[in-house]
């Protein structure tokens, strides 16, 4: 690479020194690259002093680059921020700023229907994006826009000018041939177009079956992608293939390199003697998991006993920070994955099973390494005193929360006492004969079983009590939400969907991983250390005004103005409580929160109505958790956050990642539901069943079926002889001529009339 010597000679070049020794980042970069190379500010910089794109020679020129390794590091710079879309290189090959040229960069939301919208890196609305202007680009592509006009509604149009990357190679969907022509429909309907597939590249896959095409060339304006078929899934509509499908249209990491494997494996499948030491013995403590009868991986045990004041209570956490330490192969693989995803009858891990469901699962009597959380609770339930302990534990029991509740039952109605309890007896007396396999038989044959451990879990109980009358003058927002469990037969079929009922014990172990939550964040904040907290926000100002709308008419009204505060929605949810249409209203409230993501800014947890909150106590699977293990351990083995290196903008781009692996785990879980759902009422086309309306929309009613929770659509054409208007602010559909209203929550009587499981939709109509 060489630069012409003539640019020197440039007239726009001002007397400014941009030498690369005048870089003002030039340390940092130096840090990170064995070859220094110029930082982004400083090209950007440059660049907004000159006013006008420069060339590739220019830009070397006015740095004073000459040597190849130089050039080449400039090169690939200016290539990185074309692709983040910092700076565009226009038709004479000069480079500008982005910003300068009124171009707009971002990522790219493709619609079934063919057009789409660019999400702008800088925030700020959407722009529209016509069908012409997607010819040339796929659903989260990356792009520079113009903006080319505004429409009636006030929307932008944007025409595409550049696309900066393509981020889709691979597409799973269901190999069609036309006329010996071959291409793919896409599963992911946001991918629009279908990918052709050259004659000699179809061979081995066959009509129908569902395949993994790799694209070999992409879109253009001219021409739709061309793929050619790597890997043969299965048949169309195989059992058990939804999950496969899940895989590759969410790109979900799923197999492990040998690299992480044989890191896992190094450490073999018990502690080492080397690692209990200097480490705080907890293995006298009845420390005890508490989980669903399914669980394989247990990440939190927990123990509480009567002090004086108040009580104990102990959050023991997995340590897994102690195996998965920063730039190793376990490390990279568990931030890209993100977190662990739960599909029915199967798992992808954040880890490898040898660590995930061996050496950090708290399994029962074996010894562990934890990150303990300890707490002093007053008579009030307000925590006093906290500390955190690197320690080594024995869980006694893996316990169910069926089991549990069973355990409870007869004292389930017991008012609290302050006084000590006969059976809080020394930690000693309570150790004997305690189990570890989970339990058969009536309630009291589980409390003889466990009798060792009932008085200490009588006393998590009667903190839990506490705990629930601290909620409720908090005025966290209580959501009585419905869950649902799927049952799959021995072909990975449905086989019953039924409700999962929440006990004492399910909210006894939530309330105590939410005290160590925030102990967890308060500590974090009060030594500055950096760290991602779990964050939500409150209503936007669009959406309480829409709330407000819709309770008017209803006669309800959300205290708190133009700021409400959780306590405003925990006192209209219990003044509706007894109302009929309580299940609307809780919806509409949900609706019109914002989603929780992970942020290193802590500002505070609206539906908790906690300032500091962080996720301390799923290390396992979720990497945010870890992250915070990471700044913990650091604070008790240093005192202090000095020599935690954690750069503010890696700490961002890591609480926006681990916010999109969430994301993207829920909408492949979806996926798979919503297929499963479709293959279970396929055979009940014609049946008449009751139903709730769940949401409303100008297309239709949908509607879920009572008792098999299971979701359709009726289409507007089929509410009958009138023209329905939508509201979205009431959520409603009305009638033009008999005003008939059909609303959010409106019980139904449908019949199934179409199921379609390509596209995951059922139809119903009014029975």
């Amino acid at each position: 690479m060489s630069i012409d010597k003539s640019t020197q000679n440039n007239p726009n070049r001002q007397n400014t020194n941009w030498q690369a020794d005048q870089d003002p980042h030039a340390e940092r970069e130096a840090l990170k690259y064995g070859h220094p190379v110029t930082s982004r500010e400083h090209l950007l910089h440059l660049l907004t002093e000159r006013g006008v794109p420069l060339s590739f020679e220019e830009i070397a020129t006015e740095l004073a680059l000459t040597d190849n390794e130089a050039l080449t590091a400039l090169n690939r710079r200016l290539h990185a921020m074309r692709r983040d879309g910092q700076i565009i290189q226009n038709r004479r090959r000069g480079y500008g700023l982005v910003n300068k040229m009124d171009l707009i960069s971002g990522r790219i939301i493709a619609h079934p229907d063919g057009f789409g919208f660019l999400v702008p890196d800088s925030g700020g609305k959407d722009l529209h994006l016509s069908t012409r202007e997607m010819r040339s680009v796929l659903h989260n592509d990356r792009a520079v826009v113009s903006v080319a006009s505004v429409d009636r509604r006030g929307r932008k149009q944007g025409r595409l000018v550049e696309v900066l990357e393509h981020n889709t190679s691979e597409v799973v969907g269901r190999l069609v041939t036309e006329h010996g022509i071959g291409f793919v429909v896409p599963d992911d309907k946001r991918i629009h177009q279908d990918i052709l597939i050259p004659a000699d590249q179809i061979s081995p896959a066959e009509e129908g079956q569902i395949v993994i095409a790799e694209i070999i060339a992409q879109p253009s304006n001219h021409s739709q992608p061309v793929g050619c078929i790597k890997r043969v899934l299965g048949e169309h509509m195989a059992p058990g293939l939804e999950v496969d499908i899940a895989i590759h249209k969410h790109g979900l990491p799923a197999e492990w390199s040998e690299a992480v494997l044989e890191e896992a494996a190094r450490f073999g499948g018990e502690v080492s003697e080397a690692d209990k030491h200097e480490r705080v013995d907890l293995r006298e403590y009845p420390l005890v998991t508490i989980d669903g009868l399914d669980a394989q991986d247990f990440d939190d045990a927990v123990y509480c006993r009567r002090t004086p004041n108040g009580w104990k209570l102990l959050v023991a956490i997995a340590d897994v920070s102690s195996y998965v330490e920063p730039g190793t192969a376990l490390d990279d693989a568990a931030r890209q994955r993100g977190n662990s995803i739960y599909f029915p009858g199967r798992v992808i891990p954040m880890l490898p099973e040898t660590l995930s469901n061996g050496l950090c699962s708290l399994n029962p009597q074996v010894d562990r390494l934890c990150l303990a959380c300890e707490m002093l609770f007053n008579k009030e339930g307000t925590v006093t005193r906290s500390r955190f302990i690197e320690g080594v534990m024995r869980s006694q029991a893996r316990l169910t929360y069926d089991e549990v509740a069973a355990i409870l039952a007869p004292r389930a109605t017991n008012t609290v006492s302050n006084k000590p309890q006969p059976t809080d007896l020394p930690i000693e007396d309570n150790r004997k004969d305690l189990p570890d396999a989970a339990p058969v038989g009536n309630d009291a044959d589980i409390r003889r079983k466990y009798r060792a451990l009932v008085p200490h879990l009588e006393e998590l109980h009667r903190l839990y009590r506490v705990l629930v009358r601290t909620r409720e003058k908090r005025g966290a927002i209580d959501f009585d939400r419905a869950e649902i469990q799927v049952v799959l037969d021995a072909e990975q079929r449905i086989e019953r969907i039924q409700p999962l009922v929440r006990n004492d014990a399910h909210k006894i172990i939530e309330e105590c991983m939410i005290a160590a939550n925030v102990v967890a964040a308060k500590f974090l904040r009060k030594h500055k250390i950096p760290g991602l907290y779990r964050v939500h926000d409150g209503p936007t100002a669009e959406k309480l005004d829409d709330l407000r709308t819709f309770l008017r008419e209803l006669g309800l009204r959300l205290s708190g103005g133009e700021q409400p505060d959780p306590g405003h929605y925990a006192a209209l949810l219990k003044r509706a409580a007894k109302r009929p249409d309580t299940h609307m209203i809780q919806t509409v409230l949900l609706r019109s929160l914002s989603q929780a993501i992970y942020s290193r800014q802590n500002t505070g947890h609206f539906g908790l109505s906690h300032e500091n909150y962080t996720h301390f106590t799923s290390p396992i699977r979720r990497y945010p958790d870890l992250l915070v293990h990471r700044a913990i351990r650091h604070l008790i083995r240093h005192g202090t956050r000095s020599g935690f290196e954690m750069e503010a903008e890696t700490l961002e781009g890591l609480g926006a990642h681990c916010s999109f692996t969430e994301r993207r785990a829920d909408e492949a879980t979806r996926d798979v539901m919503d297929r499963l759902k479709c293959d279970y009422i396929a055979d009940k086309v014609g049946d008449v069943f009751p139903g709730i309306i769940t949401s409303v929309t100008s297309f239709g009613l949908f509607v879920e079926l009572n008792g098999i929770y299971v979701e359709g659509l009726v289409h507007v054409t089929a509410l009958g002889n009138d023209y329905y208007h939508f509201d979205p602010i009431h959520h409603r559909l009305q009638g033009e001529r008999t005003r008939h209203t059909y609303r959010l929550a409106d019980t139904l009587t449908v019949r199934v009339v179409r199921v379609n499981s390509d596209q995951r939709k059922i139809d119903f109509e009014l029975a």
